[in-house]
């Protein structure tokens, strides 16, 4: 399968940031002072999704029929996952319920990381850096729920 493949499907999950984007409702939650400032999150994403399609694609090439299966069935639910954090911190506005979302995305990733490790090595180091922004992103998300607890 064609890198392009692997590298469309991380473009269709990073448009869930394009269709819910953090808008007027989120410029006025509480935050923490260490929150990335907003220019940040477009290039850190935008490596993240690039390390995301070369892990796939690597994978695809290497697997056996019988792993390979299991592989992109696992990869699957994490694009899914991702796609999905947008959607319910953003489109509902419910960073609590986002959390939730983020702490299946984080076993996703690294269920994915132990599975892609069995078939490269390379593909599964190429998620750690993912793994460790979505663990920063839980904290922060945890941080803005529990700061705005109570807002509309």
């Amino acid at each position: 399968m064609s890198f392009l493949v692997f590298l469309g499907c991380v473009v269709l999950v990073a448009s869930s940031g394009a269709v819910f984007r953090p808008g007027a409702w989120y410029r006025t939650l509480s935050k923490p002072a260490w929150t990335p400032p907003d220019w940040l999150f477009g290039p850190a994403w935008a490596i993240l999704y690039l390390m995301i399609a070369v892990a796939g694609w690597r994978v695809w090439g290497r697997a056996y029929a019988d792993m390979l299966a299991v592989a992109m069935a696992v990869y699957g639910v994490q694009l899914a996952l991702n796609a999905g954090w947008s959607a319910v911190f953003f489109g509902l506005k419910r960073p609590d319920w986002a959390l939730a979302e983020l702490a299946c995305l984080w076993l996703s990733i690294l269920a994915n990381i132990v599975v892609l490790f069995t078939i490269d090595p390379l593909a599964a180091l190429l998620l750690v850096p993912y793994l460790a922004w979505v663990s920063f992103a839980g904290v922060l998300n945890f941080t803005v729920w529990r700061l705005n607890r109570a807002h509309p």
